[in-house]
C-alpha cells in the first residue's frame, strides 16, 4: 500500500504518535477469560482492586502482548478504578442512584426518578458511595505511597437522565430556567470529583475511554452519549455552555460520543473553543466531522456489536475507509470498546495488525 505524505497538520496539545489504537473488553468477556467476577469488591476491596488490574494485563500479554497489550503485567498498581473497563455509575450513585453489582456485567445504574430538579453538592462528597471510594484511595496509598488510574464520572446529561428519569426531556422543554441550574449544580459535582482524583493520580478519563492514555496531558473527556436523545438546539442552548467553559479550563478537552450521528453535531460541536479529542460512535460520518473539526483528534469507534459477525476481512476494510476519511493519521485514533465473550481473537487481532500496517503505509 502506498500513501501519499503531506505535512500532515498535528494537535501541540495531545503531542501522540500516528493511529494510536485500543481496545476494551465487556466484562462478559473478562468473566470468561480470566475468570474475573464484577461484584463490589472488584471496585472497591483494596486486595482485589490491584489483583484485578494485574490480572487483566497478565491476560491480554497472553492473548496479545506482540501488539504491546499488558504491558503492565508484572506489576502491582494501585489503579483506584477499572481502566480496562468502560462504565460510570459512581457518580450516580453518589447522587441517590441505586447500583446493581454483577457478576459478568457492568454496574447496572437504576435511575433514582427523582420529583425535584435539585441535588446536595456538598451531600454527595458525604455519601456511603463517595465515602467506600475514599477508604479505598487511603489504603492503597498508605500501602503503596501514590495512586494511579480514575473512575467513570460520566456527564452532565447522563447523570441527569439517572437522577431525573426520562422527565429530563420535558423538563428541558418546560423548565428551562431550573434545568440550567440543575445542570449547574451536576457539573459542580463533576469538578469536584475529577478535581479531586486528578490530584491525587494525574489522569481522569481512562476509564473513559483508553485511547486517553496515548495522549499527552490529562484529557478531560465529557461522556455525552445521551446526545443522541436530543437536539442540537437543546444542546447548545443548555449543555454548550459547559463544555465551552471545561474546554478552556481542562487541555486537552474532549467529547465521548458513542451515538450513531455525532456528525449531527458538528457544527455545534466547532463552537467549543478547544475542542481537542472527539470519541465518534460508529456510524458517525467522519468527513463531515473533519470538514468542521479539522483540528481535532477523532477516535473511531468500531462497533463491538457488529463485529461479532464481521470477517477480519471486513474489519480491515472498514479500517482502512475510516481512516482515510479522518484524513490525518495524526489526528485519528481506532478502537473498539466494550467487546464481548462471543468476539474471537481473531477479529480483535485484525484491529491491530491493520492499524499497524496502515502507520507503515502512511509513515
Amino acid at each position: 500500500m502506498g500513501l501519499k505524505n503531506p505535512a500532515y497538520q498535528r494537535n501541540p496539545v495531545l503531542q501522540n504518535d500516528i493511529l494510536p489504537v485500543e481496545v476494551v473488553f465487556h466484562p462478559s468477556w473478562w468473566f470468561r477469560h480470566a475468570g474475573l467476577s464484577f461484584d463490589e469488591d472488584f471496585f472497591y476491596h483494596p486486595v482485589r482492586r490491584v489483583e484485578a488490574e494485574r490480572k487483566m494485563d497478565q491476560v491480554l500479554n497472553e492473548k496479545f502482548g506482540d501488539f504491546g497489550l499488558g504491558e503492565l503485567r508484572d506489576k502491582d498498581l494501585p489503579v483506584i478504578g477499572a481502566v480496562h473497563n468502560a462504565a460510570g455509575y459512581l457518580i450516580s450513585e453518589m447522587l441517590g442512584c441505586r447500583v446493581e453489582y454483577r457478576q459478568d456485567n457492568s454496574p447496572l445504574v437504576i435511575p433514582a426518578n427523582r420529583e425535584d430538579l435539585t441535588i446536595d453538592v456538598d451531600g454527595a462528597f458525604s455519601s456511603f458511595g463517595f465515602r467506600r471510594l475514599q477508604r479505598l484511595m487511603e489504603t492503597l496509598k498508605g500501602r503503596f505511597g501514590y495512586l494511579k488510574g480514575d473512575v467513570n464520572w460520566g456527564g452532565i446529561l447522563n447523570l441527569a437522565l439517572d437522577i431525573r428519569g426520562h422527565s429530563i426531556f420535558l423538563d428541558m422543554i418546560d423548565k428551562e430556567k431550573e434545568v440550567r441550574a440543575f445542570f449547574a449544580q451536576i457539573a459542580q459535582v463533576i469538578e469536584r470529583f475529577t478535581n479531586g482524583i486528578e490530584r491525587e493520580t494525574g489522569t481522569t478519563s481512562i476509564s473513559v475511554n483508553r485511547t486517553v492514555r496515548r495522549l499527552r496531558g490529562s484529557v478531560f473527556l465529557h461522556s455525552e452519549c445521551t446526545l443522541t436523545m436530543i437536539s442540537t438546539a437543546h444542546y447548545e442552548s443548555l449543555l454548550l455552555p459547559f463544555d465551552a467553559a471545561w474546554s478552556k479550563n481542562h487541555r486537552p478537552f474532549g467529547i465521548h460520543y458513542c451515538g450513531e450521528d455525532p456528525h449531527r453535531y458538528a457544527g455545534v460541536f466547532a463552537k467549543i473553543p478547544n475542542l481537542d479529542f472527539v470519541d465518534v460512535g460508529w456510524g458517525g460520518d467522519i468527513k463531515k466531522l473533519r470538514s468542521a473539526l479539522p483540528r481535532a483528534f477523532l477516535n473511531i469507534r468500531l462497533s463491538p456489536v457488529k463485529i461479532i459477525d464481521q470477517s477480519p476481512e471486513d474489519i480491515r476494510g472498514i479500517i482502512t475507509t475510516l481512516v482515510a476519511d479522518s484524513a490525518n493519521p495524526y489526528l485519528t485514533g481506532v478502537c473498539c470498546i466494550n467487546m464481548d465473550d462471543r468476539v474471537g481473537d481473531e477479529k480483535v487481532r485484525a484491529i491491530f495488525e491493520t492499524v499497524t500496517e496502515l502507520r507503515r503505509a502512511y509513515k
